[in-house]
């Protein structure tokens, strides 16, 4: 698919973020070329009139001076140091971050200004910024979260049409945690019947395991407007036999009841236990703790 990249400035780079886990985002880009049929920004291409369908990803916005508005930002005296969580509405290492460099620099900011951050990611290219990571890491409280739902290769071939192969994202977490970074599996979403086999769920985490991951979470598919029409109309393509079951599984809601997601989260657990997927990390990338930092800046 051709894609247009469209460069325009943005007036913002923080945006204030409600009934999600973290307070602040920010993404260096808008629009994905992953192209993923159960992208739940999807559903905020349609809120925003924007195409939700094939279209989507076919024109990517570049905020070329988010860096300069970042910084500022982060030096306001009203800013309070709180996380960021980077790639919560685009994946921030999509092929344009080859050319762009935007994600590279606005790390490059939050190490300068030692504010704390996460990032989630599809893609292994993240790797080439490990030297601004690490430095990042030792002045603030740095995460990283690598999307991994399946290692099925029809599965990913099919959900995930133009991301890296599973494989190569493993080999990234691998590199990052060995560097002393936290990096975790998100395993999401997982799909009913298609990708929450308990065969493979466990292939997932015994791979995250052995990647060195410090920890794991799942959570299911979310089927809002916009999200909901393209995924059932792939559904219908690839796995036709399953389209009632999804017809039947979310009439009427976008999210799966307790009742569902409990046991898939217990279930993935387990598992984490089993194969003791926890921080094992032999390097450890961490601030310094605010006492001993005043002291040594003090004996300065």
């Amino acid at each position: 698919m051709r894609v247009d990249y469209r460069e325009e400035p943005c007036r913002s780079a923080l945006n204030r973020v409600k009934g999600m886990a973290f307070g602040w985002s920010l993404n260096p880009y808008m629009g994905c070329v992953h192209r993923c049929t159960f992208c739940y920004v999807r559903a905020f291409e349609r809120r925003a009139d924007r195409p939700s369908d094939d279209r989507y990803g076919a024109s990517i916005r570049v905020k070329i001076n988010v860096v300069d508005v970042l910084r500022k930002e982060l030096a306001r005296a009203s800013w309070e140091g709180e996380s960021v969580a980077v790639g919560a509405a685009t994946d921030p290492y999509q092929p344009a971050e080859g050319r762009y460099r935007l994600t590279r620099c606005c790390i490059e900011a939050f190490a300068e200004a030692s504010n704390p951050f996460s990032l989630i990611t599809r893609g292994p290219m993240i790797v080439r910024d490990l030297d601004v990571l690490t430095d990042a890491a030792r002045r603030a409280k740095v995460s990283i979260t690598f999307s991994i739902p399946t290692l099925d290769e029809e599965v990913w071939r099919k959900t995930e049409p133009s991301t890296a192969h599973p494989r190569q994202r493993l080999r990234a977490v691998k590199e990052l945690v060995d560097a002393g970074i936290k990096v975790g599996v998100g395993m999401a979403p997982i799909l009913p019947g298609i990708s929450s086999k308990p065969s493979q769920l466990a292939e997932v985490v015994r791979a995250a395991r052995e990647a060195g991951a410090c920890g794991i979470w799942t959570n299911t598919l979310f089927l809002r407007p916009g999200t909901r029409e393209h995924f059932l109309a792939s559904l219908a393509r690839d796995w036709p036999e399953e389209l009632d079951r999804y017809e039947r599984l979310y009439d009427g809601r976008a999210y799966l009841g307790a009742e569902h997601t409990n046991p898939l989260r217990a279930a993935v657990a387990e598992l984490a236990k089993e194969h003791g997927v926890r921080d094992r990390r032999r390097v450890r990338l961490e601030p310094e703790p605010p006492v001993i930092a005043e002291q040594l800046a003090l004996a300065v």
